[in-house]
């Protein structure tokens, strides 16, 4: 119930409303809609005043709609937290935390928080969804069952093998056309070929085979390119998450991705229908031991599997591209970093292409790849949920039913209670201080692990996205050295809920160490 003096502000405002319509009987639809406004506003100020925030934001949203366009909301949200503390006002009738323990509260099997209708804005099919837009809380775990077999990598044969020929792709690229000598440089965009890398290491896993980008060395049906433009769209339709339901209408669906496309994601929406066609009804003895096969072995339908191969594909090649790129800028902008993780390789000796158990144990590369995901984090988005009817109780401050809590992913990893005095710098390290049954390691460990979220809503891919990780960083280092072509301005990003990046300029040469091979 609205207070006493809301209320009251109510019906001053529509006293005033009905005195103007009468002077002026053009200004009617105005004032009615100017009334409106105020009150919302003055209702979702009163019913969050007791939480600290920036003064505007308590008011309107257009600070953070503003944050959002400017590509840089993830450091806004950092700065809301460090300043007003880990429960903030963010915009009107929105909270943003970076307590880990409050995600994990909301994300909790038994939790009563639903997610918010922001994750409408993600649908890639206005009329279907999949597991990283499903709002249904049920329905997710349903589906999220059937997934999870898939994503573990247990069902399918031959991961490793498809993830180091990906990666023997992407090395014989840079060898055969990116290599430099003294008497000449080759710049080329690393943030690219990482992203060819990713794009078919998922093809390879979802569809049975890579889509083509490293062996054309192009960006095919410029899809990469049109995913990379598609994101800051979806970013900012999930500040008016009502436009979806326009946008299922019939005569907007036509102007939205198709299958009869021939350039964006398209072609790639195509390439997941003919291989999900082939599939359905599944033959009787038939056995595909990969992805869509385990999906369908535990009873995903034909149109589940389309929108999750597409998910697959837009989401997974994005974010792990991301911390491929991240991880490597920092080791080859750190000659210390870079020198002991080549003596770690010296020193352990494991096989080449290395497997995924020899890096999982190898402490400085753990470290390495925590700390890169730590300071630049693959996902930021808001990821907005909805406080239960009922309300909820944090450090003894209510929080009104009905009220959004986003989260604030860059505050929580750069938080110096957590990670020291020096949390804003690289430093792996951090990782590998204190015995591991000490308490502040164990929370770091922890903190960096939330990054891929939590409890029911944990990223499915993180099993496959690792691997890849542990893969691919040991035979970079073993084969090349990269120098940042333009150090002033090493690389370009645009936060758009996951971190868009491109122009990592870099000049490659053979890393000659016999004792790394």
């Amino acid at each position: 119930m609205p207070s006493a003096p809301a209320v009251q502000v109510l019906a001053a405002a529509v006293k005033t409303a009905k005195t103007a319509a009468i002077a002026h009987p053009y200004l009617s639809v105005i004032s009615v809609v100017i009334v409106i406004y105020l009150t919302h506003s003055y209702l979702a100020y009163s019913r969050l005043r007791h939480f600290p925030g920036p003064a505007l934001a308590r008011w309107t949203r257009i600070p953070w709609i503003i944050w959002h366009a400017s590509g840089q909301v993830h450091l806004k949200l950092r700065d809301i937290s460090e300043t007003y503390g880990p429960l903030a006002v963010a915009a009107p009738g929105v909270l943003v935390t970076s307590d880990v323990e409050l995600m994990r509260r909301m994300a909790a099997p038994r939790s009563t928080y639903q997610r918010n209708i922001w994750y409408m804005a993600f649908r890639f099919n206005p009329d279907k969804d999949h597991i990283g837009c499903e709002r249904d809380g049920e329905a997710h775990t349903q589906r999220k069952m059937k997934l999870a077999p898939g994503y573990s990598g247990r069902e399918i044969v031959g991961l490793e093998d498809k993830i180091d020929a990906n990666i023997a792709a992407l090395i014989k690229l840079v060898e055969s056309s990116y290599l430099s000598v003294p008497t000449e440089t080759k710049a080329f965009d690393l943030a690219q070929k990482i992203q060819y890398l990713t794009a078919d290491s998922i093809g390879d896993i979802a569809f049975g085979g890579p889509i083509g980008f490293l062996q054309t060395d192009s960006d095919m049906y410029d899809y990469l390119k049109t995913s990379a433009e598609g994101f800051p769209f979806f970013n900012m339709l999930s500040l008016f998450p009502w436009l979806m339901h326009i946008m299922a209408l019939d005569f907007v669906k036509k102007y939205l991705p198709s299958t009869k496309d021939t350039v964006g994601m398209g072609p790639i929406m195509r390439l997941a229908q003919e291989t999900v066609e082939k599939r359905y009804p599944p033959k009787e003895g038939e056995l595909h031991q990969d992805m869509l096969g385990s999906w369908i072995r535990h009873g995903l339908t034909k149109d589940e599997a389309m929108s999750e191969t597409v998910l697959q594909i837009l989401a997974g090649a994005e974010t792990t591209a991301t911390a491929i790129r991240m991880i490597l800028f920092h080791i080859y902008t750190n000659p210390r970093v870079l020198s002991k993780l080549r003596a770690e390789l010296r020193a352990a000796r494991p096989s080449s292409p290395v497997t995924n158990a020899e890096a999982a144990n190898l402490p400085y590369l753990q470290a390495v790849i925590k700390e890169a995901i730590r300071i630049c984090p693959p996902i930021t988005g808001d990821m907005l949920k909805d406080v239960p009817p009922e309300g909820d109780t944090y450090h003894r401050m209510f929080i009104p039913g009905g009220t959004v809590i986003g989260f604030s992913m860059v505050g929580m990893l750069v938080d110096k209670k957590t990670f020291g005095e020096d949390a804003d710098t690289f430093r792996p390290e951090r990782f590998l201080e204190g015995a591991i049954d000490d308490q502040v390691l164990q929370t770091r460990n922890a903190v960096v692990d939330a990054a891929f979220g939590h409890g029911r809503w944990r990223c499915l891919g993180k099993n496959i996205a690792q691997m890849e990780l542990n893969k691919v960083i040991p035979e970079i280092i073993r084969a090349f050295d990269f120098t940042v072509v333009y150090p002033e301005h090493p690389f370009k990003s645009y936060n758009a809920g996951v971190q868009i990046q491109w122009d990592m300029f870099m000049r490659a040469t053979r890393y000659e160490d016999g004792h790394l091979s």
